[in-house]
């Protein structure tokens, strides 16, 4: 079970990240939209086996997580184990929220993953976590088709989607 603190893009690359799910779909590569039909199109900015909604809610206060941040996907990338993401550049901006939000966490008690924190995280938009090993080419080639995409970020949760909680932050 995974519980993620999510961004979520502006309504156009919601549409356009739908768009890219289903084209991989058709192609026979199983995306994040078919998994359990609970994904969104989103960034993590934390993510842990379990977070509670109200620890997580009470430390980020009346933090705005996330709106107005925009973000730049340029580039797709894979992690080992077949999932398959695309890349949002780096900015100073970017940077400092995910610090801001990662100080008000622990200032909280509230316990992420190593590889979400400051130093470690790597900014991205998960498009599948289990492409078949023969088709990452034409996975990565499909991707590429859909970017760049400029996006705003409009909304941000805290989802745990196996236990059925989105609390929207």
């Amino acid at each position: 079970m995974v519980a993620a603190l999510e961004l979520y893009p502006d309504v156009d690359t919601t549409r356009r990240i739908r768009t890219l799910w289903r084209a991989l779909e058709a192609d026979g590569i199983p995306s994040l939209g078919s998994l359990h039909q609970k994904h969104r199109p989103h960034v993590s900015l934390a993510a842990a086996h379990r977070l509670d909604p109200h620890a997580v809610a009470d430390a980020l206060g009346d933090f705005p997580v996330g709106r107005g941040l925009s973000l730049d996907i340029d580039f797709v990338g894979q992690f080992v184990g077949r999932v398959l993401w695309l890349g949002i550049t780096v900015t100073e901006e970017l940077l400092a929220h995910h610090r801001a939000v990662h100080e008000r966490l622990t200032a909280g008690g509230v316990e992420v993953w190593e590889h979400y924190r400051p130093g470690r995280w790597v900014p991205h938009c998960t498009i599948s976590l289990r492409v078949p090993n023969p088709m990452m080419a034409p996975a990565v080639r499909r991707c590429l088709e859909y970017l760049p995409l400029r996006a705003t970020v409009v909304g941000a949760a805290l989802a745990d989607h196996a236990n059925d909680i989105s609390h929207p932050l």
